[in-house]
Protein backbone atom coordinates (compact mmCIF):
# COMPACT_ATOMS: atom_id res chain seq x y z
CA UNK A 1 0.00 0.00 0.00
CA UNK A 2 0.82 3.57 -0.60
CA UNK A 3 2.62 5.45 2.47
CA UNK A 4 3.66 9.43 2.34
CA UNK A 5 6.48 10.29 4.60
CA UNK A 6 7.76 13.53 6.16
CA UNK A 7 11.76 13.60 6.22
CA UNK A 8 13.12 16.50 8.02
CA UNK A 9 17.12 15.92 7.23
CA UNK A 10 19.09 18.55 9.33
CA UNK A 11 22.98 19.12 8.83
CA UNK A 12 24.91 21.30 11.73
CA UNK A 13 28.55 22.71 10.58
CA UNK A 14 30.27 24.13 13.34
CA UNK A 15 34.40 25.97 12.27
CA UNK A 16 36.79 26.07 14.80
CA UNK A 17 37.34 29.74 13.75
CA UNK A 18 34.50 31.90 12.28
CA UNK A 19 35.14 30.52 8.03
CA UNK A 20 35.66 34.20 5.73
CA UNK A 21 33.05 32.16 3.14
CA UNK A 22 31.85 28.79 1.86
CA UNK A 23 30.30 27.46 -1.46
CA UNK A 24 28.16 24.92 -0.69
CA UNK A 25 26.17 21.99 -3.04
CA UNK A 26 23.61 19.65 -1.38
CA UNK A 27 21.80 16.94 -2.55
CA UNK A 28 18.77 16.12 -0.34
CA UNK A 29 15.59 16.36 -2.33
CA UNK A 30 14.09 13.42 -2.80
CA UNK A 31 13.07 12.28 -6.57
CA UNK A 32 9.73 12.11 -8.63
CA UNK A 33 10.08 8.89 -10.18
CA UNK A 34 7.09 5.60 -10.86
CA UNK A 35 6.17 4.73 -7.29
CA UNK A 36 7.58 7.64 -5.71
CA UNK A 37 5.99 11.59 -5.99
CA UNK A 38 7.66 13.85 -4.14
CA UNK A 39 4.78 16.40 -2.71
CA UNK A 40 6.83 19.10 -1.13
CA UNK A 41 10.04 20.21 -0.91
CA UNK A 42 12.52 22.84 0.37
CA UNK A 43 15.96 23.36 1.52
CA UNK A 44 16.81 26.46 3.90
CA UNK A 45 20.03 27.42 5.34
CA UNK A 46 20.95 29.37 8.61
CA UNK A 47 23.03 32.13 8.13
CA UNK A 48 20.08 32.79 5.95
CA UNK A 49 21.45 33.53 2.22
CA UNK A 50 19.67 32.86 -1.12
CA UNK A 51 19.69 29.45 -2.91
CA UNK A 52 19.37 28.11 -6.42
CA UNK A 53 18.56 24.24 -7.67
CA UNK A 54 19.73 22.50 -10.90
CA UNK A 55 20.07 19.20 -12.02
CA UNK A 56 23.04 17.79 -12.76
CA UNK A 57 24.53 14.88 -14.82
CA UNK A 58 22.94 11.97 -13.31
CA UNK A 59 19.59 13.57 -12.47
CA UNK A 60 19.41 14.34 -9.14
CA UNK A 61 18.59 17.58 -8.48
CA UNK A 62 21.26 20.06 -6.35
CA UNK A 63 20.88 23.34 -4.57
CA UNK A 64 23.77 25.45 -4.25
CA UNK A 65 24.34 28.35 -1.98
CA UNK A 66 26.77 30.50 -1.04
CA UNK A 67 28.18 32.42 1.87
CA UNK A 68 30.11 35.73 1.46
CA UNK A 69 30.53 36.74 4.81
CA UNK A 70 31.94 35.37 7.86
CA UNK A 71 29.95 32.47 9.74
CA UNK A 72 31.32 30.22 12.87
CA UNK A 73 27.96 27.68 11.92
CA UNK A 74 26.04 27.01 9.01
CA UNK A 75 22.89 24.94 9.54
CA UNK A 76 20.96 23.34 6.25
CA UNK A 77 17.82 22.23 6.72
CA UNK A 78 16.18 19.89 4.04
CA UNK A 79 11.81 18.64 4.47
CA UNK A 80 10.05 17.12 2.59
CA UNK A 81 6.80 14.72 2.50
CA UNK A 82 7.13 12.00 -0.16
CA UNK A 83 4.63 9.72 -1.06
CA UNK A 84 5.58 5.84 -2.38
CA UNK A 85 4.16 2.61 -3.31
CA UNK A 86 5.06 -0.64 -3.16
CA UNK A 87 7.32 -1.77 -6.48
CA UNK A 88 6.07 -3.30 -9.19
CA UNK A 89 6.68 -7.53 -9.78
CA UNK A 90 9.78 -8.28 -11.45
CA UNK A 91 9.28 -8.75 -14.91
CA UNK A 92 11.65 -11.54 -16.66
CA UNK A 93 14.75 -10.10 -17.56
CA UNK A 94 17.02 -10.06 -20.92
CA UNK A 95 19.64 -13.12 -21.53
CA UNK A 96 23.24 -11.71 -20.22
CA UNK A 97 23.73 -11.23 -24.21
CA UNK A 98 21.51 -8.90 -24.82
CA UNK A 99 22.51 -7.53 -21.76
CA UNK A 100 25.99 -6.93 -22.48
CA UNK A 101 24.74 -5.60 -25.64
CA UNK A 102 22.54 -3.29 -23.91
CA UNK A 103 25.29 -2.26 -21.84
CA UNK A 104 27.64 -1.74 -24.83
CA UNK A 105 25.58 0.60 -26.72
CA UNK A 106 24.11 2.96 -24.40
CA UNK A 107 24.66 4.98 -21.41
CA UNK A 108 24.60 1.91 -19.65
CA UNK A 109 28.34 1.85 -19.79
CA UNK A 110 28.79 4.36 -17.49
CA UNK A 111 27.24 1.71 -14.74
CA UNK A 112 29.71 -1.42 -15.71
CA UNK A 113 33.09 0.72 -15.38
CA UNK A 114 34.66 0.59 -12.19
CA UNK A 115 35.96 3.88 -10.41
CA UNK A 116 38.04 4.64 -7.57
CA UNK A 117 35.68 3.51 -4.71
CA UNK A 118 34.44 0.08 -6.77
CA UNK A 119 37.71 -1.16 -7.43
CA UNK A 120 38.22 -4.35 -6.09
CA UNK A 121 40.79 -7.47 -6.87
CA UNK A 122 40.02 -9.89 -9.52
CA UNK A 123 39.87 -12.42 -7.31
CA UNK A 124 37.25 -11.28 -5.76
CA UNK A 125 35.39 -10.85 -9.11
CA UNK A 126 35.77 -14.50 -9.55
CA UNK A 127 34.55 -15.04 -6.01
CA UNK A 128 31.09 -13.32 -7.14
CA UNK A 129 31.04 -15.27 -10.64
CA UNK A 130 31.21 -18.47 -8.93
CA UNK A 131 28.32 -17.59 -6.54
CA UNK A 132 26.21 -16.46 -9.54
CA UNK A 133 27.26 -19.56 -11.81
CA UNK A 134 24.40 -20.16 -13.95
CA UNK A 135 22.18 -17.27 -12.28
CA UNK A 136 19.69 -14.93 -14.62
CA UNK A 137 20.66 -11.21 -13.69
CA UNK A 138 18.01 -11.24 -11.23
CA UNK A 139 18.91 -13.85 -9.56
CA UNK A 140 22.74 -12.60 -9.66
CA UNK A 141 22.04 -9.69 -8.22
CA UNK A 142 20.53 -11.30 -5.39
CA UNK A 143 23.55 -13.85 -4.81
CA UNK A 144 25.94 -11.28 -4.57
CA UNK A 145 24.28 -8.77 -2.38
CA UNK A 146 24.27 -11.94 0.01
CA UNK A 147 27.91 -12.39 -0.32
CA UNK A 148 28.65 -9.15 0.58
CA UNK A 149 25.96 -8.73 3.24
CA UNK A 150 27.40 -12.03 4.62
CA UNK A 151 31.13 -10.52 4.74
CA UNK A 152 30.85 -7.38 5.39
CA UNK A 153 29.12 -6.80 8.71
CA UNK A 154 27.20 -3.43 8.84
CA UNK A 155 29.01 -1.59 11.67
CA UNK A 156 28.68 2.13 12.33
CA UNK A 157 31.88 3.65 12.53
CA UNK A 158 33.76 1.00 11.30
CA UNK A 159 34.64 2.75 8.10
CA UNK A 160 35.38 6.55 7.29
CA UNK A 161 33.53 8.89 4.37
CA UNK A 162 36.25 7.95 1.95
CA UNK A 163 36.78 3.76 2.61
CA UNK A 164 36.61 2.00 -0.38
CA UNK A 165 34.78 -0.91 -1.87
CA UNK A 166 38.22 -2.98 -1.70
CA UNK A 167 39.29 -1.72 2.02
CA UNK A 168 35.64 -2.60 3.33
CA UNK A 169 35.84 -6.09 2.32
CA UNK A 170 38.73 -6.78 3.49
CA UNK A 171 38.43 -5.80 7.27
CA UNK A 172 34.75 -7.17 6.88
CA UNK A 173 32.75 -4.37 8.14
CA UNK A 174 31.44 -0.94 6.97
CA UNK A 175 27.85 0.89 6.52
CA UNK A 176 25.57 0.92 3.88
CA UNK A 177 27.37 2.98 1.70
CA UNK A 178 30.16 0.22 1.91
CA UNK A 179 28.07 -2.64 1.36
CA UNK A 180 26.32 -0.92 -1.63
CA UNK A 181 29.97 0.00 -3.61
CA UNK A 182 30.98 -3.71 -2.92
CA UNK A 183 27.62 -5.00 -4.50
CA UNK A 184 28.25 -2.09 -7.40
CA UNK A 185 31.87 -3.48 -7.92
CA UNK A 186 31.09 -7.08 -8.14
CA UNK A 187 27.85 -6.72 -10.30
CA UNK A 188 29.54 -4.63 -12.68
CA UNK A 189 32.43 -6.80 -12.68
CA UNK A 190 29.82 -9.63 -13.92
CA UNK A 191 29.15 -6.88 -16.27
CA UNK A 192 25.19 -5.88 -14.67
CA UNK A 193 25.15 -2.25 -15.10
CA UNK A 194 24.84 -1.01 -11.19
CA UNK A 195 24.04 2.14 -9.97
CA UNK A 196 24.81 3.30 -6.37
CA UNK A 197 21.70 4.97 -5.35
CA UNK A 198 21.45 7.45 -2.27
CA UNK A 199 18.24 8.36 -0.22
CA UNK A 200 16.45 7.43 3.36
CA UNK A 201 14.87 4.29 4.66
CA UNK A 202 12.02 4.76 7.14
CA UNK A 203 13.71 2.69 10.11
CA UNK A 204 10.30 1.10 10.86
CA UNK A 205 8.18 -0.57 8.72
CA UNK A 206 5.23 -0.39 10.48
CA UNK A 207 5.42 3.13 12.07
CA UNK A 208 2.55 4.42 13.56
CA UNK A 209 1.09 7.60 12.45
CA UNK A 210 2.10 10.49 13.04
CA UNK A 211 5.26 9.63 15.60
CA UNK A 212 8.58 11.28 14.48
CA UNK A 213 11.05 8.43 14.51
CA UNK A 214 14.89 9.07 14.10
CA UNK A 215 16.74 7.56 11.36
CA UNK A 216 19.76 8.69 8.83
CA UNK A 217 20.32 8.59 5.45
CA UNK A 218 20.52 5.38 3.60
CA UNK A 219 22.51 3.29 0.33
CA UNK A 220 21.71 0.72 -2.14
CA UNK A 221 21.97 -0.25 -5.39
CA UNK A 222 19.89 -0.45 -8.71
CA UNK A 223 20.90 -2.79 -11.16
CA UNK A 224 19.69 -2.98 -15.24
CA UNK A 225 17.71 -5.94 -16.37
CA UNK A 226 15.93 -4.89 -18.78
CA UNK A 227 14.84 -2.21 -16.73
CA UNK A 228 16.63 -0.37 -13.22
CA UNK A 229 15.92 -2.65 -10.12
CA UNK A 230 16.23 -1.31 -6.81
CA UNK A 231 18.02 -3.48 -4.01
CA UNK A 232 19.58 -3.39 -0.81
CA UNK A 233 21.91 -5.07 -0.24
CA UNK A 234 22.06 -4.10 3.51
CA UNK A 235 18.51 -5.51 4.61
CA UNK A 236 18.90 -8.17 1.67
CA UNK A 237 15.70 -6.98 0.09
CA UNK A 238 14.51 -5.13 -2.79
CA UNK A 239 13.82 -1.70 -2.20
CA UNK A 240 10.62 -0.61 -1.70
CA UNK A 241 7.80 1.65 0.00
CA UNK A 242 10.05 2.42 3.01
CA UNK A 243 12.55 3.68 0.27
CA UNK A 244 13.07 7.46 -0.69
CA UNK A 245 15.32 7.90 -3.91
CA UNK A 246 17.24 11.21 -3.51
CA UNK A 247 20.04 10.34 -6.14
CA UNK A 248 21.97 8.13 -8.43
CA UNK A 249 25.30 7.60 -9.67
CA UNK A 250 28.32 5.93 -10.38
CA UNK A 251 29.09 5.66 -6.27
CA UNK A 252 28.97 8.15 -3.14
CA UNK A 253 31.15 11.11 -4.95
CA UNK A 254 28.45 11.32 -7.49
CA UNK A 255 25.54 12.20 -4.76
CA UNK A 256 27.20 13.42 -1.77
CA UNK A 257 24.77 14.83 0.39
CA UNK A 258 26.44 17.80 1.22
CA UNK A 259 29.93 19.05 -0.30
CA UNK A 260 31.59 22.55 -0.43
CA UNK A 261 34.47 24.44 -0.21
CA UNK A 262 35.12 26.88 2.68
CA UNK A 263 38.17 30.00 3.36
CA UNK A 264 39.00 29.25 7.20
CA UNK A 265 40.15 26.98 9.93
CA UNK A 266 39.18 23.36 9.73
CA UNK A 267 36.32 22.02 12.14
CA UNK A 268 35.02 18.89 13.63
CA UNK A 269 32.77 16.88 11.20
CA UNK A 270 29.70 17.80 10.50
CA UNK A 271 26.06 16.57 12.98
CA UNK A 272 23.37 14.51 10.95
CA UNK A 273 19.93 14.17 12.04
CA UNK A 274 16.96 12.54 9.94
CA UNK A 275 13.64 12.59 11.61
CA UNK A 276 10.63 10.64 9.26
CA UNK A 277 7.19 10.69 10.39
CA UNK A 278 4.58 8.99 9.12
CA UNK A 279 1.63 10.47 7.75
CA UNK A 280 -0.28 8.43 5.37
Amino acid sequence: MTRRLRIRHITRVSYAQAAVSSHNEVRMTPLTLPGQTTLDARVTVNPSTPTWSYWDYWGTQVTGFDLMDPHADLTITASSLVETSPPEPLGTAPAWAEVSEAATNSRLAEFTTATSRTTVPPELVARARAAADGLGPHETAVAVSALVADRVSYIPGATGVNTGAAEAWEQGAGVCQDIAHVTAALLRGLGLPTRYVSGYLHPERDAELHRPVAGQSHAWIEYWAGDWTGYDPTNRTRADESHVVVGRGRDYDDVTPHKGIYRGVAGGPPEVTVEFTRVG
